[in-house]
């Protein structure tokens, strides 16, 4: 059976709002908010002055090296994480590509639109979408994951990631949120050069600085692995403001911000999480008993009428059924402060004691 997970890959929670107009709160994006910050924002506007010239991204590209104690030739800088899935896609042979489901959607979407045929480990709600390595079959010669998964908010153990990893197979890990979590745990960035065949380690900007519309991220590999991937690039990939953002955000000092910021999101989680217990009689339940990411997914029999009522008083949740292996009855939403997670809680309260009787 064909469902909307197959058809609308391309589905992202900025659809949820876009167009929405003001006086809608955005729990669909995971995006921290309050973001750029000013020293951010200052440091991009003076990149302008710099805009007549072409883009060098060497010395971010050195940044970021510096920042995971890399070699300055295992660094791709892309246009976003979306940029590289589509580079691994067309780049790197596979015969037998898997992706790990529920995940982020695109690396899917790129894949087929390369060409190859995708198959799929769907991980249960039974098992609460933790990945046994011995799911993923042993013909796989391209895998992707990502850690911690948008949107189930699970964080696989990097040592059970390292097992994924063999000769002849290239395995791709997101890990776009995970400087979300409180010191970058279970990634797989100190494992990179220790592992059989080849790892790829993605990163993104967007999240934790609030740079979703200026496209910046990278890829962590080996040095053959990222001057292939650099040959499907167009010249000068990266724009100018994106490579100081690179830079900048790979300081010392914006880690520590970036670190406090995913403590923050930690006790948020906390405090979202023990509103959310209080309406599990009114069918409420979350995906995971230990969600690592800056947003939950949850699940109620009736979650598509949830989601409206939501939007009717003012909150935009982002659909679950676009990801494969969920359906309708599932959303996902983003960890907000504590009086927004509060109003959210009331608004959603209210919303499941207005759904009309079943039957």
């Amino acid at each position: 059976m064909t469902t909307f997970a197959d058809t609308g890959l391309r589905h992202h929670g900025d659809a949820e709002v876009r167009g929405a107009g003001a006086g809608l709160t955005d729990l669909a994006v995971n995006v921290r908010t309050g973001t750029p910050p000013a020293w951010l924002r200052q440091r991009l506007a003076a990149s302008l002055e710099t805009l007549a010239a072409y883009p060098d991204g060497a010395p971010a590209r050195h940044a970021v090296a510096v920042r995971h104690g890399l070699a300055d030739d295992q660094v791709l800088l892309t246009a976003g994480a979306a940029e590289a899935f589509v580079l691994l896609a067309r780049a790197l042979p596979a015969r037998c590509p898997v992706v790990v489901h529920p995940q982020f959607t695109e690396p899917e979407a790129a894949l087929r639109d390369a060409g190859h045929r995708v198959r799929r480990v769907l991980l249960r709600p039974q098992d609460a979408f933790r990945l046994d390595p011995a799911a993923v079959p042993d013909a796989a010669d391209l895998v992707v994951v990502g850690n911690p998964t948008n949107p189930t908010s699970v964080l696989h153990p990097a040592a059970g990631l390292a097992r994924l990893a063999r000769e002849g197979r290239t395995l791709v890990v997101d890990e776009a949120f995970v400087d979300a979590v409180p010191g970058e745990r279970e990634s797989l960035v100190p494992l990179l050069g220790t592992l059989p065949g080849r790892t790829v380690v993605l990163r993104s900007l967007t999240k934790t600085w609030g740079l979703a519309g200026l496209r910046v991220g990278y890829v962590l590999s080996n040095p053959e692995t990222v001057r292939t991937l650099a040959r499907h690039q167009p010249l000068w990939p990266v724009s100018a403001p994106a490579l100081t953002a690179a830079e900048a955000c790979s300081t010392p000092g914006a880690l520590a911000e970036a670190e406090e910021a995913a403590r923050r999101f930690a006790r948020d989680r906390d405090h979202l999480r023990a509103r959310l217990a209080g309406l599990r009689e009114a069918g409420i339940g979350e995906a995971t008993p230990c969600p690592q990411g800056p947003f939950l997914l949850v699940r109620h029999p009736r979650g598509a009428a949830v989601r409206e009522r939501l939007r009717e008083l003012g909150f935009a949740v982002r659909r679950g059924d676009t990801f494969p292996g969920l359906g309708t009855e599932w959303f996902r939403m983003a960890v907000r402060d504590p009086a927004t997670s509060d109003r959210f809680a009331a608004a959603l309260e209210s919303a499941l004691a207005s759904l009309p009787d079943a039957s």
